[in-house]
C-alpha cells in the first residue's frame, strides 16, 4: 500500500488559485484617478470614507454620466427581498422554488458511470465536472424547456475528489501525495478531467422538475482534450512544444471561470488563473511566463508533472527547459493557456479552439456588445487579477449573420482601457506600431503583442484595476458594466476615480457609455455601486446601502432582457462570515435596477460556496444559477475527521458537492419581476 502524505501549494495566494504580483509597471492606479477627479470638484481630502461621501452626495461621478442617456424607468424588482444567512442552504424569496440540478459527478455520457468517489479518472471524463461556473442555456429549436446547459468548472478541491483523501489532514487545496513525491497517475486524470466544461441537455418534465437527457450532444471538454490554436500567435515559435512541432495544437482548457457566447451561437469558455499549474525549474524566467506570475520553482498547483508514470500529458505541465529546443520539451506549454476557448455546443464533434486574438491573460469571460449587421463585433473581457487590465476587442470584418463565425475572432484590434480622471477614458491599441509597441521597444510583432498582452498593455499606458471580473452590456442603452471584486493590496495614495478606496476590501461596479458605437476609441465613466456594509458602501443615491442590499465582492455579472442586474459574490473562504465580512453570511446573489440603482437580494447560498454563473429560459421563467465548492470552509483538521462544514446539496454526512439551482415562481411568472 502506498504511503501517503498531505501535500499543497505553499503560496497562499496561489493555493487560493489567484496569482502573485506580477505587475511592475508604473502605470497609473484606477484609484489615483478617481481621487484626482474628486479633488478637481474640490471635494474634502478627510479620510476616503468622507471624501466618497461627498461624491455620492453630489451627482458626480456616481451615476451622473448617463443620468439622462435613456429616459427609462428601469425593470421593476418586484419579489420580497432575502436576508443574510449563514445556513447550509439555499434561500429563495417567498413565492419561489429551487431545485438542484448536475452536481458534480453525474453520468452525461459513455457507458453512463455512477458517481462515486472510487471513479476512477476515465469515469470522470463522461460525468459533470467540479466547481460548477460560468453557463448558458441555448435552447433547442427556441424551446424554453428544452435544451443544452453549458458550463464552466474553474478548479478542483482534491480532497473531497478522491476516496484516498479521507482521513488525511487536507486544507482545501492539499492532494494526497506519495512519500516519494510522486502522485497517483489516475487521480491526476480525474483531477484533469473534472477541469473544464460540460455539455449536458436538460428538459423540463411534466412534473415542472428539469431532468438531464442522455444524449448525443452531452461531452465533456478536459484538461486533456485535444484543441487548435488560431488567430496571430498560432503556428508561431511561441507555442511550439513536443506534442505540437508546428504550434497549432495543444491540450486541454483550465481554470475556466466566466464564458461568452458568441453572435453566431457558439460558447466561449475562459482561462483564468491557468499559470499556477506549471512548475519552472529554469533560473530565468522570460516574461511570456513571468508577467503571468510563473516563478523558478519545481512545484505546480496539484504537482500533475510529478504523477507516476511519466505520461507526456503529466509531463507537459513541467515548463523548464529540458531538452535542446523547444520542440523537444514543454518550455512553451503555459503559452497554449490564458485564452478564449471557443465550443460549439451543437456539434459533439467538433474541436474547441483557442481564439488568440482576443489576448492572453487571466481572463474572467468576455461579454459581447449587441451585434449590428455590417458593424465590426465587439467584446469586452477583465483580467482578473490584482492592477491588472479591461480589454476590448474590435474585429476587422463586419457581421453578417448569414456568414459569421469564429474567424470574426481572429482579425481585429484588441485594445486596453485607460481611465481618466475627468470621467473621461480612452481605448488604447495593442497593435504593431501603436502606444510604443514597436521591435525598438521588444515587441516584435503582433504575435508576440498577444503572447505578451498584459506587458503590451503595461507599455501602452492601461489603467490598473481592481480584479476586473464579469461584464454585462446593458441591451437598451449600451452601457458596459464591470464588476472589481476587491484589492486588498491597494495602499493609500494608489485609488483613483475608477478604484476609490485603498485597501479595498469590498469591491465595486464600474460603469461606462461609449462615444459612439461600441467599436468608438473614447467612452465616458462612473460608479454604478461601492460594495459594502451599511458603514462604508454607496449606491446611485448616494445613500448606504441598506439591510436588503449589502453585499461585498462583487463578482459575476448579468442583465436579462427586461435590463435587470444580476449581481454575485464570491467572498474568500479566509474572509467568509468573519471579522467585517461576518455582516455579509454566506454568498449570495442580488438585482439591480440600473436606472434607479436600486438593489435587492434576491438568494443566499450554502456555507462556503460560491454563487456564480446565471442565465434564464428564454421566456425568462426559469433560471440557472451555480453553487461551487460548498464546504470549502472545513478546516483540515475537520477534514480529516469527517465533520464538514457543509453536506449541501444532499445533507446529512454527504460529501459537498457544486451543483446547478432551477429557480422558478410558483406563478409560472418572470424571474425577479
Amino acid at each position: 500500500m502506498k504511503q501517503l502524505q498531505c501535500v499543497g501549494t505553499t503560496d497562499p495566494v496561489l493555493a487560493d488559485g489567484d496569482e502573485p504580483a506580477s505587475n511592475p509597471s508604473s502605470n497609473d492606479y484606477f484609484g489615483d484617478i478617481l481621487q484626482a477627479h474628486l479633488n478637481r470638484r474640490t471635494m474634502l481630502r478627510a479620510s476616503l470614507s468622507a471624501v466618497v461621501a461627498g461624491a455620492m452626495a453630489t451627482t458626480l461621478p456616481f451615476g451622473s454620466v448617463f443620468a439622462s442617456n435613456s429616459g427609462l424607468t428601469g425593470p421593476s424588482l418586484g419579489f420580497r427581498a432575502v436576508p443574510v444567512s449563514n445556513a447550509d442552504r439555499v434561500s429563495v424569496p417567498k413565492g419561489y422554488r429551487v431545485q438542484t440540478l448536475i452536481p458534480w459527478g453525474t453520468p452525461i455520457s459513455g457507458d453512463m458511470p455512477a458517481f462515486s468517489l472510487e471513479a476512477s479518472g476515465d469515469a470522470q471524463a463522461h460525468q459533470v465536472g467540479s466547481h460548477h461556473d460560468g453557463m448558458h442555456f441555448f435552447p433547442l429549436d427556441g424551446s424554453s424547456h428544452d435544451g443544452l446547459l453549458v458550463l464552466n468548472h474553474e478548479y478542483v478541491e482534491p480532497r473531497f475528489l478522491h476516496a484516498a483523501a479521507a482521513g488525511l489532514v487536507l486544507h482545501r487545496n492539499d492532494f494526497p501525495q506519495n512519500a516519494d513525491g510522486s502522485r497517483d497517475a489516475d487521480q491526476v486524470r480525474k483531477e484533469l478531467n473534472a477541469h473544464g466544461v460540460s455539455v449536458v441537455r436538460i428538459r423540463k418534465g411534466d412534473d415542472g422538475q428539469w431532468h438531464m437527457v442522455a444524449d448525443r450532444l452531452n461531452r465533456r471538454i478536459t484538461g486533456l482534450t485535444p484543441m487548435r490554436l488560431a488567430g496571430p500567435v498560432a503556428g508561431t515559435e511561441h507555442l511550439v512544444t513536443k506534442y505540437s512541432p508546428d504550434g497549432t495544437m495543444t491540450r486541454g482548457t483550465l481554470n475556466n471561470c466566466a464564458h461568452g457566447v458568441t453572435p453566431w451561437n457558439t460558447y466561449l469558455a475562459a482561462e483564468e488563473n491557468w499559470a499556477g499549474y506549471f512548475a519552472n525549474s529554469d533560473a530565468e524566467i522570460d516574461r511570456r511566463q513571468a508577467r503571468y506570475g510563473i516563478e523558478t520553482r519545481d512545484s505546480g498547483r496539484y504537482q500533475w508533472h510529478r504523477a507516476e508514470g511519466g505520461a507526456d500529458e503529466y509531463v507537459r505541465f513541467d515548463a523548464s527547459s529540458r531538452g535542446a529546443s523547444a520542440s523537444e520539451d514543454y518550455r512553451n506549454e503555459p503559452h497554449t493557456f490564458g485564452w478564449m476557448v471557443e465550443i460549439d455546443p451543437m456539434d459533439p464533434a467538433s474541436t474547441p479552439i483557442k481564439r488568440t486574438h482576443l489576448g492572453r491573460f487571466a481572463h474572467e469571460g468576455v461579454i459581447f456588445a449587441p451585434a449590428v449587421e455590417g458593424q465590426p463585433v465587439v467584446a469586452y473581457s477583465g483580467d482578473d487579477a490584482r492592477f491588472e487590465y479591461i480589454y476590448k476587442f474590435v474585429s476587422a470584418r463586419p457581421f453578417q449573420a448569414t456568414s459569421a463565425d469564429g474567424s470574426l475572432l481572429d482579425e481585429g484590434t484588441l485594445y486596453v482601457a485607460k481611465f481618466h480622471e475627468d470621467g473621461s477614458g480612452e481605448w488604447l491599441a495593442l497593435a504593431p506600431g501603436h502606444n510604443g509597441l514597436t521591435p525598438e521597444n521588444g515587441f516584435a510583432d503582433l504575435a508576440d503583442i498577444l503572447v505578451n498582452t498584459r506587458s503590451a498593455a503595461d507599455h501602452a499606458g492601461a489603467t490598473k484595476m481592481d480584479r476586473p471580473e464579469w461584464g454585462a452590456v446593458d441591451p437598451a442603452t449600451g452601457q458596459v458594466y464591470f464588476t472589481l471584486t476587491n484589492n486588498d493590496w491597494r495602499e493609500n495614495g494608489q485609488q483613483d476615480g475608477a478604484n476609490p478606496r485603498p485597501q479595498n476590501r469590498f469591491g465595486h461596479i464600474i460603469r461606462w457609455q461609449e462615444d459612439g458605437t461600441h467599436a468608438a476609441k473614447r467612452f465616458q465613466w462612473d460608479i454604478f455601486v461601492l460594495a459594502g456594509d451599511q458603514y462604508d458602501s454607496r449606491n446611485l443615491a448616494g445613500s448606504s446601502l441598506g439591510r436588503d442590499a449589502i453585499f461585498a465582492n462583487p463578482d459575476g455579472l448579468w442583465i436579462d432582457l427586461d435590463r435587470r442586474l444580476w449581481i454575485q459574490t464570491d467572498i474568500g473562504e479566509s474572509n467568509m462570515n468573519r471579522r467585517r465580512f461576518a455582516a455579509f453570511g454566506n454568498n449570495q446573489m442580488l438585482a439591480a435596477n440600473p436606472e434607479t440603482g436600486e438593489i435587492k437580494r434576491f438568494l443566499t447560498g450554502p456555507v462556503g460556496q460560491e454563487i456564480t454563473g446565471v442565465i434564464t429560459t428564454p421566456d425568462q421563467r426559469t433560471m440557472f444559477v451555480n453553487v461551487q465548492h460548498p464546504g470549502a470552509t472545513t478546516s483540515a483538521r475537520d477534514f480529516a475527521r469527517g465533520r464538514y462544514r457543509s453536506h449541501w446539496p444532499e445533507g446529512g454526512k454527504a460529501t459537498p458537492r457544486s451543483a446547478t439551482l432551477v429557480i422558478t415562481r410558483e406563478d409560472g411568472g418572470i424571474i425577479g419581476a
